[in-house]
């Protein structure tokens, strides 16, 4: 996604939270095994470039800005949550009797982060002096490299069928 000239950090992450809805929305409306798979994939591929750019970028600026460092440090333990069920999914068959059920730990889990930012941490950010537009566009530049590289190092990964396929992102 290109950011546009009008859009800002928030209206960047808020982009990213629409994209991963609708992806749990999909992946909760197909009983099929490859779907869920690629569903699952895909789901992978953007919750890790998201979270890496709000902990590299994004989280650094709003500390330094706004006065709510639980708010801070639960997001970011929200995002240690996400990577954890995604490691597991990453390993498990999309036919095994908990691959849905660990799924929809994980679409529930980034839902309530997804409200807990829109509603408590953007509207402090709104009103501090940060430079949304700029911000945005790092993040932006940040989100494509990543992806770049998350996509190129997965087939890698597959390909290898190593079983510490899961913690590739350590790799990034």
């Amino acid at each position: 996604m290109a950011l546009d000239k009008q859009a800002d950090a928030l209206q960047f992450l808020m982009d990213d939270h629409e994209k991963i809805q609708d992806l749990f929305d999909e992946f909760e409306d197909t009983d099929d095994v490859d779907a869920r798979r690629q569903i699952c994939e895909t789901v992978r591929n953007e919750l890790t470039a998201h979270t890496m750019i709000e902990e590299e970028i994004f989280y650094p600026a709003v500390r330094a800005e706004i006065d709510d460092d639980d708010l801070l440090d639960e997001a970011e333990e929200e995002h240690h949550l996400a990577t954890m069920l995604l490691n597991e999914l990453e390993n498990m068959s999309p036919d095994d009797e908990h691959y849905v059920a660990k799924f929809t730990v994980l679409a529930d889990s980034v839902r309530h982060h997804i409200r807990e930012e829109e509603e408590e941490m953007f509207p402090q950010v709104k009103k501090s002096d940060l430079d949304l537009e700029h911000l945005g566009a790092q993040m932006d530049a940040r989100k494509q490299e990543l992806l770049r590289e998350i996509r190129s190092a997965t087939p890698y990964v597959r390909e290898q069928g190593r079983p510490e396929a899961a913690s590739w992102r350590d790799d990034l």
